[in-house]
């Protein structure tokens, strides 16, 4: 396993979303777990979840719990392991992800994710999505609060552009972490916000990595969960089953991660995330799973390093 950071976090290269053992098509309690355990015992230490990370109408914090119990409940040692979570969305019965950005309500998820996570601080805690009725300021201002009462120790924004950025760096300073936004060889929108952070030192946590070289777990047979606006940490889909489906690249030029996959002997998925770790070193992504031997396979792209040639030869392929 290779390793990036986060702040000054040393983290696997590649993490894990861990929202697909929460939502629609979710597996059962043991193989949730396994799925876990499985990253865990793979090097990876980057775990990515969220209070609203659940069935509609559910209670919130379902995956929280999970990630809780499985750390809980691993044999190993998970003291290096940084739990990522976020707050300012939620699911109501009728399927859809609501935004709700008011400092009071924040402070008041970030505290109940604190105590289903069962920690003192929260290593990482993210504004989930800006919220349009909430001056942007005011909601960063939120997460400022928690940094200084030692509730959260780092902070980071997600499906964010340039300007929020900036303005979240200038109340923030180096307590500004991270930024999650969407990033795939199939949806590359934020490439300008993906060389800020290379620029200002920040972490680059793509969700969604593997669009359009696998299906989402959320392009379920729900359909009510639209990939673009659903939340973060969609599954890869190395194998057959409910959000694990293996499909070839749909998006033009995206065969060509499937060929450098077979001249590799390695699945097409661990050849995308090895080409979103070559763009930039401050990339981690956060490939979602919901079996054990999907997130293994994930993890061993950290470990895939593709060669000048071959880098060339994916990006004349998303380019096309």
């Amino acid at each position: 396993m290779r390793y990036r950071t986060v702040g000054g976090l040393r983290v696997s290269a590649v993490g894990l979303g861990a929202m697909p053992l929460s939502i629609e098509g979710r597996p059962d309690e043991g193989r949730a777990m396994a799925t876990v355990h499985a990253a865990l015992d793979a090097g990876v230490t980057l775990l990515d979840t969220a209070d609203s990370y659940h069935l509609p109408g559910d209670e919130p914090g379902h995956n929280e719990r999970l990630v809780a119990r499985a750390l809980a409940t691993y044999g190993g040692d998970t003291a290096d392991v940084l739990v990522t979570t976020k707050g300012g969305r939620g699911r109501p019965a009728d399927g859809s992800w609501t935004v709700t950005g008011y400092p009071r309500h924040l402070k008041s998820a970030a505290e109940a994710s604190l105590t289903r996570l069962g920690v003192e601080a929260i290593g990482l805690y993210q504004l989930h999505k800006p919220d349009p009725a909430v001056p942007f300021e005011e909601s960063v201002g939120a997460l400022s609060d928690l940094l200084d009462e030692g509730k959260i120790r780092y902070a980071g924004i997600s499906n964010t552009d340039t300007g929020q950025i900036r303005r979240a760096r200038a109340l923030l300073g180096d307590r500004l972490v991270s930024v999650q936004n969407r990033y795939s060889p199939a949806v590359r929108d934020s490439e300008p916000e993906l060389r800020l952070c290379a620029e200002l030192g920040l972490a680059f946590l793509p969700w969604s990595p593997l669009g359009g070289i696998s299906r989402s777990s959320l392009d379920g047979p729900s359909g009510r969960l639209p990939p673009e606006d659903s939340g973060h940490s969609t599954g890869p889909g190395h194998a057959t089953g409910p959000g694990d489906s293996n499909l070839p690249g749909h998006a033009t030029g995206l065969d060509t991660f499937h060929a450098v996959a077979r001249e590799r002997g390695v699945s097409p998925q661990q050849v995308c995330l090895a080409w979103l770790l070559a763009s930039s070193p401050v990339v981690v992504p956060i490939p979602g799973a919901s079996r054990p031997g999907t997130i293994r396979d994930s993890a061993g792209a950290a470990d895939l390093e593709l060669t000048p040639e071959e880098v060339a030869r994916l990006e004349a392929g998303v380019g096309s």
